[in-house]
């Protein structure tokens, strides 16, 4: 029926109410999120404006497909990836299943293990520059402690391609280990401790409740973590940089901020930014939708729809 007064009713107001709470949020990722996107994606079908004119073109993405530095940068972004995600979850669960035992000190152990999470990436740069060097305090710290001569100093940042790159995750999985352990505790710590009794009850060792139990349970902590880590480890760059500068362990995210920052006043470059910008997302969400897949993230629960 007509509302002819033109006056909401009170079940009008209820309904328009939750709509008008989310306007803001929807606002704000329409202009901050939403149209940024669509620019670079549209931006990076857009010659320079210096060659022809500003015109619709796939020659950023060809540019970018025959650069032989985007498939290195690739390759070291995957084997990053691939290595530092499978470290720091091993390890960070580890450290998760020890906390959550409750040992005596157990929270000073875990206050001690958070601290590397809530520095930021440029201080940890900064601090592992000046302790990788040769002459810095990491080299100081072994000959003070008598591992090493005061003649003889390691060559941190001097070794191979791989030794760099071992070099990155293991930096990057001491900053990162606890944010993933703290996912991986709070997870634990939901749990029914019931079901882990019933499993010792009926016989189960330690390790079995753990795989039979624990572990399925925490699944969907789990999925969490590691899609959280993998969008880390694939956007990570600074660190890099900072230790080793631009191009010498050449990365997905180093090569944007490259092409779009460091190679100014080209827009040609800054194009070619913008397609691996897009490229880059599109791995992310490739990644993610794949590790959903795999890990059962859209199977129908058990008993719906019978």
């Amino acid at each position: 029926m007509d509302n002819p007064t033109g006056v909401l009713s009170r079940e009008q107001k209820k309904k328009i109410i939750p709509y008008l709470l989310i306007a803001p949020v929807v606002i704000y990722y329409i202009l901050f999120w939403l149209l940024p996107v669509v620019r670079a994606i549209s931006g990076s079908f857009m010659s320079a404006p210096a060659d022809e004119g500003g015109v619709f073109t796939f020659g950023n993405y060809t540019a970018l497909f025959k650069d032989p530095v985007f498939y290195q940068a690739l390759f070291n972004t995957a084997f990053i990836v691939l290595i530092s995600v499978t470290l720091e979850f091993v390890l960070a669960f580890g450290l998760a299943l020890l906390i959550n035992m409750k040992f005596h000190g157990s929270g000073m152990f875990l206050f001690l293990a958070l601290i590397p999470m809530s520095l930021p990436a440029v201080a940890v740069g900064a601090m592992w520059t000046s302790g990788l060097s040769t002459y810095g305090w990491l080299n100081s710290f072994l000959i003070r402690i008598g591992i090493l001569n005061a003649a003889d100093k390691i060559i941190f940042l001097g070794g191979g391609h791989f030794a760099k790159m071992f070099l990155i995750i293991i930096v990057d999985a001491w900053q990162v280990i606890p944010s993933v352990m703290v996912i991986l505790l709070s997870g634990m710590q939901a749990l029914q401790p019931e079901m882990m009794e019933a499993g010792y009850v009926f016989g189960g060792s330690r390790f079995k409740v753990l795989r039979k139990i624990t572990i399925p349970l925490l699944k969907p902590t789990i999925t969490t973590a590691m899609i959280l880590r993998i969008i880390a480890a694939i956007q990570i760059w600074l660190i890099i940089v900072m230790l080793f500068g631009y191009n010498r362990l050449p990365v997905l995210l180093e090569q944007i901020v490259l092409n779009v920052d460091k190679y100014t006043g080209s827009e040609a470059f800054f194009r070619k930014g913008m397609a691996l910008s897009v490229v880059v997302s599109l791995i992310v969400s490739c990644v993610s939708f794949l590790y959903l897949k795999v890990s059962g993230a859209f199977d129908e629960p058990a008993g719906k729809g019978v």
